[in-house]
């Protein structure tokens, strides 16, 4: 059976508020932004469309030290120490507080929450 080529369009993610969690990957990826009520969709280059979704009962997980992270992004950047002030200017959150060892032994890849507590990473590429 032949397999159908599948591509991903898009990137949604929970928030109880979606003007801060919207403003945050708008701030963090740029590109534009188009509002809706309950939506924020974020076009960057070279990314499927990030969709901040209203979900009034999102509860943040608790990762590392508690439930399930549920699901995160990883992000290529050429300059780590520029993309990590820029996350975090963006209200981003530092959930390491030194960079992790990728499976290679090398260093090179910092974990953050966005404002509505979802993890990700920012990674040397």
């Amino acid at each position: 059976m032949p397999i159908t080529p599948i591509t991903l369009t898009s990137v949604i993610i929970d928030a109880a508020d979606i003007e801060t969690e919207g403003a945050f990957w708008h701030r963090l990826l740029g590109g534009s932004v188009h509002h809706t009520p309950t939506h924020h969709f974020i076009q960057a280059a070279g990314l499927p469309v990030v969709v901040v979704q209203a979900a009034p009962g999102h509860v943040a997980p608790s990762w590392p030290d508690g439930t399930s992270q549920q699901i995160h992004l990883d992000f290529g950047v050429e300059d780590l120490a520029t993309a990590d002030r820029t996350a975090t200017e963006a209200g981003a959150i530092r959930l390491r507080p030194t960079e992790e060892n990728t499976p290679d032994g090398h260093t090179g890849s910092r974990v953050y929450a966005s404002p509505a507590g979802h993890p990700f990473c920012l990674r040397a590429a």
